[in-house]
C-alpha cells in the first residue's frame, strides 16, 4: 500500500514539473517578445523625440522670420514658406499625439 502511495505522489510530482517547466518556457518566450516590444517602442520614441526637437528649431526659425521687417519680396516669400512649414508641422503633431 505504501508503493502505490509513493508512485502516486511521484506521478503527480512528475506532472506538476512538466507543468512549471511548460510554463517556465511559457514565461521565458513571453519575456523574450516583451523586451524585443520595449525595444521598439523605445527606438519609436526616440525618433518622435527627435521629431519633436526638429519641430521647435522650425518654431524658433519661425519667430526669427516674424521678427525680420520685409524690404523686399525674398523676405516676405520666405515668410509665407514659413507659415506653410509651420502648418505641416502643426498637422504632425496633431498625428504624433493621437
Amino acid at each position: 500500500m505504501d508503493q502505490e502511495v509513493l508512485k502516486s505522489n511521484l506521478s503527480g510530482l512528475e506532472r506538476k514539473l512538466l507543468v512549471l517547466i511548460n510554463e517556465h518556457k511559457s514565461l521565458k518566450e513571453e519575456l523574450k517578445t516583451l523586451r524585443s516590444e520595449n525595444q521598439e517602442l523605445r527606438s519609436a520614441v526616440k525618433a518622435r523625440d527627435e521629431q519633436i526637437s526638429g519641430f521647435h528649431n522650425q518654431l524658433k526659425i519661425t519667430k526669427i522670420v516674424d521678427n525680420l521687417h520685409p524690404e523686399d519680396g525674398s523676405v516676405l516669400e520666405l515668410k509665407k514658406k514659413v507659415d506653410e512649414y509651420i502648418r505641416e508641422i502643426d498637422k504632425c503633431i496633431a498625428h504624433l499625439s493621437r
